[in-house]
């Protein structure tokens, strides 16, 4: 590194920012890499009649998960989830993950063997297989790195890009859940550093607990829209809040979106706690996180396949580039949409 230079914090970026950074003079070499980055998986193709999806995630002690208040089954299931999701909002079948763990000295071999527990069940639920991965030792907590593969047929692969003026913008299950459930969570680790003495009251709170706990990624929904014969135009998982995945879409499909407050599904839970927490639902369902729902485009002409459908709402509507990216509030007045979602890398300040 040149200390004679100034140096730019990797915060005045954040996460996005420095993906885009250290991948804009990355260049395809390989006829075999149909997709590289910039979607919720990479596409690779070896044979005429399969592609393959990959997709990796780094999990961080202290960043991504807190072991105060975090079972180390429930973080092992979780950690291969989310990287799950990521290879069914493309439309494929997860096969296989790797794993690939950071353990530091604190952790007995009963500890690993809880992750494990998670880990394994996690591939039971979804008929995935562990191929391989890797262990080393860590100064700084837990690490865990998951990369996982699936399948699915040339071509039909769901993108980012690929959503057009006047499709339909629908979401599955409902959203804000999980991140009410990590507001709880951290609550009630504050009232116990203050007082060891005072039990956690998370009672009547199941729901939130396990959308934060245990996620499921939505295996279901492609199954669905295939019975549907439904093909969505773009899609991509809510891993990082509903404002930042729809901007994702529009940025790489060229277009603009209205989404419509009135539309968005909150579960009752969901409310009162964002009401007890003196948080607006709406924003928590736009910057929450960690839903693990899938956010997609139809065309109008599927609209009468998917309306009524219990496990998927219609939240708006795609517009031309030109009119920009809106939240169409309950009282009709329209306002632009920012990104304030997760973001892995802050000022240290923060």
């Amino acid at each position: 590194m040149n200390t004679n230079e100034t140096q730019t914090p990797i915060s005045t970026l954040g996460e996005f920012g420095l993906i885009n950074h250290l991948t804009e003079k990355v260049t395809i070499r390989n006829k075999s890499t149909v997709k590289g980055i910039g979607d919720d998986a990479a596409i690779v193709k070896y044979d005429a009649d399969q592609e393959t999806l990959i997709s990796t995630d780094l999990l961080l002690e202290g960043i991504h998960f807190d072991l105060s208040y975090t079972p180390l089954k429930h973080l092992g299931y979780k950690s291969v989830v989310v990287n799950l999701s990521d290879i069914i909002a493309m439309g494929g079948k997860p096969q296989q993950i790797t794993v690939s763990l950071g353990i530091s000295s604190k952790f007995s071999i009963e500890a690993v063997d809880e992750l494990y527990q998670g880990i394994t069940l996690a591939c039971d639920t979804y008929g995935v297989d562990i191929i391989g991965g890797d262990t080393t030792g860590s100064e700084t907590g837990l690490v865990i790195s998951i990369t996982a593969l699936g399948t699915t047929t040339p071509n039909s692969a769901f993108c980012r890009k690929g959503a057009n003026d006047n499709d339909l913008v629908v979401v599955t299950g409902d959203l804000g859940s999980a991140y009410m459930g990590l507001q709880l969570l951290n609550r009630e680790k504050t009232v116990w550093k203050a007082n060891p003495n005072i039990q956690p009251d998370l009672d009547g709170n199941d729901y939130v607990l396990e959308r934060q706990l245990k996620p499921e990624a939505r295996a279901d929904i492609i199954r669905f829209l295939n019975e549907l014969e439904v093909t969505p135009t773009s899609m991509i998982d809510i891993s990082d809040g509903l404002s930042s995945e729809i901007k994702h879409i529009c940025e790489a499909s060229q277009v603009g979106v209205n989404l419509y407050e009135d539309k968005f599904p909150i579960d009752p839970t969901t409310v009162q706690l964002a009401i007890d927490f003196n948080l607006n639902p709406t924003t928590v369902v736009l910057n929450g996180g960690e839903d693990y729902e899938l956010l997609f485009t139809v065309s109008t002409k599927d609209f009468d396949k998917i309306k009524g459908n219990p496990h998927m709402t219609v939240i708006g509507h795609i517009t031309d580039k030109s009119f920009g990216e809106n939240l169409i509030l309950k009282d009709g007045h329209s306002i632009e949409l920012k990104a304030q979602g997760w973001n892995g890398i802050k000022p240290e300040e923060e």
